[in-house]
């Protein structure tokens, strides 16, 4: 949704008699009656919104008179959050440096209830976000994303309760609980799911469920990261480095643990034998950029592990073809060269130090041209 700048209307907000509307969660909403919602919120009114979890109390973000008054509505201090909520994906381009992991929970959550809060403040939410953070929503009710898409203009709504109060599943309860504080209801009867949105604050350093909802962090962390294999020849010198270098670069780039964002990583070797230790050459190579491997033991590549992964990352393009060979047709297609550019990272088994130190760099490199593309 295109967050268009409009001038700011008068700070004095006219009470209106309270209208209810019926509509549907499948369909669209009249054309009159997407007009009439834009007009209320437009001039700062309050409309209840049904979404497919609870009720909601809309209002227009860029306008503060209008959240001042729904504050008030809600016996909310002006530190309270407000959720921006949007009509489509396209909203997530208004954040920068968006994570892939973001892009990952939105395509599987979204329309859904799912409140992801991100880094970054979109143009005209200034006076909704906290600390350089703010949350959006993309709702799955039909009629509700159709007045958020006709709107224009960036639309906040928070669940429509008194504070302390369960949230209301019904427009008669938002009626009764608020009467004449709104403009507008939009009546789909009780919602579908009952329950509140799971909220979920992801970005740099951070990896919190702020509110459980429908999803746990244990399910949101499934489908934010990426489980990561790295395959060599025997498991003892380059994919062992590769493991513990993606490891490494990929808590940096994350800022927090790896396994905190959802992420997996491990390594295999398509001719390897169980439990050696790595190259003693390996592990100084290491060692020297401040990573430990020394307790690695190496591990057989096991087809039902490799079919498992979200990507295989091999050194040579001899790995891509034995994994390939294992699995079923058309099952391979995320067993792919480590090197961006396909070329083989070749062997440094029988080498000198300075050879692992070459092979390491060359590993080191390849995956932080792939760190974007993970997290």
């Amino acid at each position: 949704m295109a967050v268009r700048p409009h001038a700011r209307r008068p700070q004095k907000i006219p009470m209106t008699p309270l209208v209810l509307r019926d509509v549907s969660a499948d369909e669209p909403p009249a054309r009159a009656v997407r007009k009439e919602a834009r007009t209320i919120l437009a001039g700062g009114g309050l409309v209840a919104l049904p979404t497919e979890t609870v009720y909601g109390i809309a209002a227009r973000a860029d306008l503060p008179a209008a959240l001042e008054r729904l504050r008030a509505l809600k016996d909310r201090d002006a530190e309270h959050v407000f959720t921006w909520h949007v009509s489509d994906l396209r909203a997530l381009d208004h954040f920068p440096e968006l994570p892939a992991l973001v892009g990952r929970l939105a395509a599987r959550y979204w329309p859904g209830p799912l409140t992801l809060v991100l880094k970054g403040v979109p143009p005209g939410l200034e006076a909704v976000a906290r600390s350089g953070w703010t949350g959006v929503r993309l709702p799955a009710h039909t009629a509700t994303r159709a007045v958020l898409e006709f709107a224009g203009f960036p639309v906040v709504m928070t669940s429509a309760n008194r504070s302390g109060e369960p949230p209301t599943i019904g427009a008669g309860a938002v009626r009764e609980a608020f009467g004449d504080g709104l403009d507008l209801i939009l009546d789909d009867g009780a919602t579908h799911l009952s329950e509140s949105s799971s909220v979920l604050a992801v970005g740099q350093g951070r990896f919190e469920l702020l509110r459980e909802g429908l999803f746990s962090l244990a399910e949101l962390r499934a489908t934010a990261g990426l489980s990561l294999t790295f395959v060599c020849t025997g498991n003892t010198c380059r994919s062992p480095m590769a493991e513990g270098l993606a490891r490494s670069l990929l808590a940096l780039h994350l800022a927090g643990a790896p396994e905190d964002f959802g992420f997996t990583i491990r390594s295999t070797g398509v001719f390897a034998g169980g439990g050696s230790p790595p190259s003693e050459h390996a592990v100084t190579a290491l060692r020297g950029m401040d990573i430990d491997i020394a307790e690695h033991r190496s591990r057989p590549a096991i087809s039902a592990e490799i079919g498992a992964a979200d990507r295989v990352y091999c050194m040579t393009a001899s790995h891509v073809d034995s994994l390939t060979l294992s699995l079923p047709p058309g099952k391979a297609r995320h067993v792919i060269l480590l090197d961006p550019d396909g070329r083989d990272l070749p062997d440094p088994i029988g080498g000198s130090l300075a050879d692992y130190r070459a092979c390491a760099e060359s590993i080191r490199a390849s995956i932080e041209r792939r760190l974007t593309e993970w997290a």
